[in-house]
């Protein structure tokens, strides 16, 4: 059974999409730590441990990953994009890169900001128009 990551990236479930090749996907997180917090997944591969990717998906999730993150940079005002590999809850590998203006904001147990799906919507637009730039 497909994981609901798989099916975002097949289109069948809406997402908030940042970038997009032919191996891997970027989204907007529907439940961020920060606005502009995305995650990123290799399209054609469901396993849950990044560590059980093949090497040439690891290290071309991390690429993908590098540019995405400069374009959310770029696209976010923040001082840095954190990122955080946990994949617990959802067994599809996935990196998170988060906006952050401190530390704190990468804690997964804090209360989530309310974004709206304008926001949201113009937010991937922004990630997407800067990553098209790289």
């Amino acid at each position: 059974m497909a994981t609901i990551f798989t099916k975002i990236a097949k289109g069948e479930i809406p997402s908030y999409k940042v970038a997009e090749n032919d191996e891997f996907y970027a989204f907007l997180d529907i439940s961020p730590l920060a606005l502009g917090h995305t995650l990123v997944i290799p399209k054609n591969v469901e396993d849950d441990y990044i560590f059980n990717l093949d090497a040439s998906s690891y290290e071309g999730l991390w690429a993908f990953a590098r540019k995405v993150a400069i374009a959310l940079g770029r696209a976010v005002p923040c001082k840095r994009v954190g990122v955080a590999v946990l994949g617990m809850e959802v067994p599809h590998t996935h990196i998170h890169l988060v906006p952050l203006q401190s530390e704190g904001d990468m804690d997964f147990r804090k209360e989530r900001p309310q974004i709206s799906k304008e926001q949201m919507a113009l937010t991937a637009a922004a990630v997407f128009a800067e990553y098209e730039t790289l």
